[in-house]
């Protein structure tokens, strides 16, 4: 017989997959994309994935038989695994760290020692009742004259009956045991009274744990004549590309194009993925896609459990018992969901550096790896953006993306008024008023008189970056990472954020033992204390990692903003994009040079990204917006720029630069860090590797050198950077860089070596 053997992916960090016998009696029941159970190791049962199925033995070793088959279905499709593959290949990882961030972790088993395995995803199952037996009309009348001495059961079965829809010769529904006693107004004891009759019986069927939309959808709204040319040019482009970028100003209405878009696939047949950079944009457009879509939308992104990623994942799947999704909306890991029949996926904010996954593995771009995804769909990409990423600016200029703009904004509402306030000059006159300037403050009193709402963005959180001793300089900082603790007030701590370590604030100073210690700088914690003290009427509420750790943190906060119950919300940069408060007039940015003076060939370019995008939060209706930019340098060409909505000048002035320095778009990166607990060891190993790989490469190579943070967990770190030109191979470039990184690993010693490979870095 043919197709004796599989081969498997795991959910681990090894290279491959793994061979294993099928046993006779599964040999019908497996498929590629089956999950499967395997032993592998020392008596450990994982779960994994069969990518092939074929008739060749592995030679020299004996071949294991697989356990267990886990599901009567693939779990995984075919077009999932050629996806996998593309990700594992590109990103340089293996296809079992793909497997591992794609598939809810309640699908893998791993490291199981005991049998019968455990399932970790569970249906979730709920008490129904219906009837015992199919009562004609005349006998459940005989039944309720019986009953008339007990008016509880009578009452609840009558109730039954009006929530059943009991039609004599049809099937009555089932009922939520529970739903039908509260609706009677009765008690468990007369249910189960009336089951001990064989009057109803009780079951018990799955019921999901997701909730579904039961709103009646919308039809979309007219679009205007910019946005009709705008979505006419879009049609257009996919004519004869593939990908499409629609440059659209703040507020220009971008989301309602998308919408038309969406219900063009969906009456196709066809399912759409909507990505977003950030959960908490999320909220607002769910309520928007959910009032014209309804219950075909689902969303998907990491604060769901893992019992409830399965469900979602079915219903993507059409394995949903009729409430499958057509429409998702998602972070960057809903790429991985099991799409049948994709027809568009849209990346929103695509200039948005949340799309780039850093650690762990695999360290995947979700915008680019959507265009992959499109392509084996047979699908078309929208890359939507106020002010675009130079490379998808690039890539749309030069005639490899469709290029759609929309200069104005929805109803020809202006764009917000800049103002430039110069911190250096209100220091030195004594005109600040803690860390605002007096145009900011006039800009929050006029609004709060107006009652207008205002956001300030801070991109740093925590109530101050550091604490210093004034008298020797020193700065408390981690035990496992090379940087400075940060306070955080509320917590009465000293938290490290990049491995999560805290202390206790301390007294005194650890070198000269002063009392003296003074907070240095500022964070969304200490913004939020001091407008308490400016503003003491006013409502306000905070918005970065630290109060957004809840499930539906996002949620309230932002409802309480829309409900006008905030008058001032402070944030990072959660706060900066898709925000649409009709009631939003005044805009502060505290700190812009912040942002400017990071050491990264990106950072004027982001910089732009955010105070343009926060920008565009203010006067979105009818209310004119206002948007205060504090800067020490008021003369600096970015901020100038950010001031005239000039995105064309700042994508010339990068380009010139990226030329000179043959940075993307005019070259690939390819960035390897390697880390090791003793630091002359890496400095020995790196060493090795740069000159391997300068013997390759050349100059394309820049390095070994130690970041700006050069230590997180006690792990000391070293970085490679090779830049290759575009127009080489970069398959076999990536081929040369994973045999310069196995020679390294042979060396004597290099077993206690991290080496994680990152390609497309920024």
């Amino acid at each position: 017989m043919d197709n004796h053997f599989a081969d498997i992916i795991l959910p681990l960090a090894v290279k491959g997959t793994f061979t294993y016998a099928i046993p006779e009696p599964a040999a019908g029941s497996v498929f590629e994309g089956s999950r499967v159970l395997i032993q592998f190791g020392n008596k450990k049962l994982y779960s994994g994935i069969v990518s092939r199925i074929h008739n060749i033995p592995p030679t020299g070793r004996q071949v294991r038989t697989i356990e267990r088959i886990l599901d009567p279905y693939p779990v995984v499709t075919s077009l999932q695994l050629k996806f996998w593959s593309w990700i594992a290949d590109y990103y340089m990882c293996s296809h079992g760290e793909v497997m591992k961030a794609a598939l809810p972790s309640s699908l893998c088993l791993e490291g199981v020692a005991t049998i019968p395995v455990p399932e970790k995803y569970k249906p979730r199952t709920e008490t129904f009742v219906r009837l015992a037996s199919d009562f004609t009309a005349s006998h459940l009348n005989e039944i309720l004259d019986k009953l008339s001495k007990a008016p509880k059961q009578y009452d609840l079965l009558v109730d039954y009956l009006r929530l059943s829809g009991y039609v004599e010769g049809l099937s009555p529904n089932p009922v939520l045991k529970s739903l039908l006693i509260r609706e009677s107004h009765s008690s468990v004891a007369a249910c189960e009274a009336l089951i001990k009759k064989n009057i109803l019986t009780a079951v018990s069927l799955e019921t999901g744990r997701l909730t579904d939309c039961l709103t009646t959808p919308e039809p979309v709204k007219t679009l205007s004549n910019d946005q009709n040319d705008a979505l006419g040019s879009i049609r257009k482009c996919f004519a004869d590309k593939d990908i499409a970028l629609l440059f659209g100003v703040t507020s220009s209405g971008k989301t309602e194009i998308y919408i038309h878009l969406i219900e063009e696939q969906l009456k196709k047949g066809k399912q759409v993925l909507y990505l977003l950079p950030e959960i908490s944009l999320t909220t607002q457009i769910i309520q928007r896609l959910n009032r014209h879509f309804g219950s075909v939308t689902g969303v998907y992104h990491s604060r769901f459990n893992n019992q409830e990623k399965v469900e979602i994942w079915n219903r993507v799947a059409g394995r949903g018992n009729g409430k499958n999704y057509s429409l998702i909306i998602g972070a960057r890991s809903a790429l991985f969901l099991p799409f049948t029949n994709l027809g568009l996926i849209i990346v929103d904010e695509e200039q948005d550096g949340s799309y780039k996954q850093h650690d762990p593995s695999p360290r995947y771009n979700a915008r680019d790896s959507a265009a992959v995804l499109a392509a084996l769909h047979g699908a078309k990409t929208i890359l939507g953006s106020a002010s675009p990423s130079i490379e998808s600016y690039y890539n749309a200029i030069t005639g490899k993306y469709g290029l759609v703009e929309l200069k104005q904004r929805y109803g020809s509402i202006r764009l917000p008024d800049i103002i430039l306030a110069n911190t250096r000059e209100a220091y030195r006159k004594k005109l600040m008023v803690s860390h605002f300037t007096p145009q900011l403050l006039e800009a929050m009193d006029e609004a709060l008189g107006r009652d207008e709402q205002i956001i300030l963005f801070q991109n740093r959180r925590g109530f101050s970056p550091y604490i210093e001793c004034p008298e020797c300089g020193w700065v408390p900082s981690c035990v496992q990472c090379a940087v400075s603790l940060t306070y955080h007030k509320s917590e009465g701590r000293m938290v490290c954020h990049y491995c999560g370590f805290s202390t206790a604030i301390p007294h005194h100073c650890e070198n000269c033992n002063s009392t003296g210690l003074l907070s240095r700088g500022f964070g969304t914690e200490k913004i939020e204390d001091e407008i308490r003290i400016v503003f003491p009427s006013a409502r306000v509420a905070r918005m970065d990692q630290d109060t957004t750790k809840g499930k539906n943190s996002f949620d309230r906060l932002i409802r309480a903003l829309e409900e006008k119950q905030t008058d001032i919300l402070i944030g990072t940069q959660m706060i900066s994009k898709g925000l649409d408060i009709e009631n939003l007039t005044v805009v502060g940015i505290l700190n812009a040079d912040n942002m400017l003076n990071f050491p990264d060939f990106r950072a004027h370019e982001r910089s732009f990204h955010m105070m343009e995008q926060v920008s565009g939060r203010a006067g979105r209706r009818q209310k004119i917006g206002k948007v205060v930019i504090q800067t020490s340098d008021p003369d600096n060409k970015i901020i100038r720029l950010v001031v005239n909505h000039d995105y064309k000048n700042l994508f010339r002035i990068q380009v010139e630069e990226r030329k000179a320095f043959n940075y993307p778009p005019f070259s690939r990166m390819i960035k390897i860090s390697l880390k090791h607990k003793d630091r002359s060891l890496l400095n020995e190993f790196a060493e090795i590797l740069g000159r391997d790989l300068k013997n390759i490469f050349g100059k394309r190579v820049l390095g070994p050198e130690y970041p700006l943070v050069s230590r997180i967990q006690l792990w000391y770190i070293k970085n490679i950077i090779i830049k290759l030109e575009k127009e080489k191979s970069s398959a076999a470039s990536r081929q040369l860089i994973r045999e310069a990184v196995e020679r390294l690993e042979g060396q004597k010693g290099a077993s206690s070596l991290k080496i994680a490979i990152d390609v497309d870095p920024y």
